[in-house]
């Protein structure tokens, strides 16, 4: 009889503690987005993005590297792919969050599960039913909707929230297979390792440092917010079915929109609002299908 209870524990237990984390993981991600929306124009996408490679990558071999090679994986190869796929949606996305409002900014990479759903058919041939065309059709037409097609809008920050959108849909893809065979904390070393690589050239031709201690700050809470937010959702996706880890991480979106609306005075237009409730509505129930296969 006590072992009965415990089991029963144990699954409330776990399936308390993985909407936990990926909520947790959502909010560190917003905090994340807010930061680096509130840095000085100098700090470039460049800069941006090697202090969060650079130091989550150390904080990862500090942690993490302490026994053997911490870099030993397997399908290294694939790894790597994987590395710098993540390292150029994560730059897309400072782009996009630099240049426009970060409500639009997020809503629009949320689109990011059609593209998954579409890589998957391309790279695993899975088959994508009548109704999952219907709600990619409808995530590509709440893009559309947010995007200002006009002279002088913020077309380039849109693109490139789109472009960062296709490559986390890919990055989403390749993750399903490096997961058989390595672990969460390998597969975002190695994202953070090319992410560093990738933005040091541009890091190193203009080097900008914090000014003061609360840049300092900004800067370390973009580092430790990302790599924790990281491995709570990792945690989290164990602990979730798929469908629910999909339906607690689109809550970074609402998050961000929110604080941008609250904290940053974005526009929340009719516009935003009917091109966000498409996009997000729609990866929602195109996450509960796929969940459902």
């Amino acid at each position: 009889m006590n072992e009965i209870k415990n089991k029963a524990q144990m699954r409330v237990e776990t399936s308390f503690a993985g909407p936990v984390f990926m909520l947790s993981a959502a909010l560190l991600f917003t905090l994340a987005n807010i930061l680096i929306k509130l840095l000085r124009p100098e700090f470039t996408v460049w800069h941006i993005g090697f202090f969060r490679f650079f130091g989550g990558m150390l904080i990862l071999l500090f942690v993490f590297g302490r026994k053997g090679n911490p870099y030993r994986g397997n399908n290294v190869r694939l790894l790597v792919v994987r590395g710098c796929v993540g390292s150029i949606t994560f730059i897309c996305l400072i782009t996009a969050i630099r240049l426009l409002p970060v409500s639009t900014a997020m809503v629009i990479f949320y689109a990011f599960p059609a593209f998954a759903a579409i890589f998957s058919f391309v790279i695993y041939k899975e088959r994508i039913r009548l109704t999952g065309i219907l709600c990619i059709t409808v995530m590509i037409a709440g893009v559309a909707v947010l995007f200002d097609f006009h002279p002088g809008g913020g077309i380039f920050g849109q693109a490139m929230a789109l472009f960062g959108s296709v490559f986390a849909g890919l990055t989403v893809t390749l993750i399903r297979s490096l997961r058989q065979y390595n672990g969460p904390v390998i597969i975002y070393l190695y994202f953070c390792t090319m992410g560093s690589l990738a933005t040091l050239p541009g890091f190193i031709t203009n080097p900008i440092f914090p000014e003061n201690f609360l840049e300092g700050l900004m800067v370390m809470g973009i580092i430790l917010s990302s790599v924790m937010a990281q491995l709570l959702m990792n945690q989290g996706f164990f602990s979730c079915k798929g469908w629910e880890g999909g339906v607690f991480m689109s809550t970074e979106a609402i998050f961000t929109a929110l604080a941008g609306i609250i904290l940053l005075n974005d526009p929340a237009t009719l516009q935003f609002w009917m091109g966000g409730l498409m996009v997000l509505g729609s990866g929602l129930m195109l996450n509960h299908l796929k969940a459902a296969e």
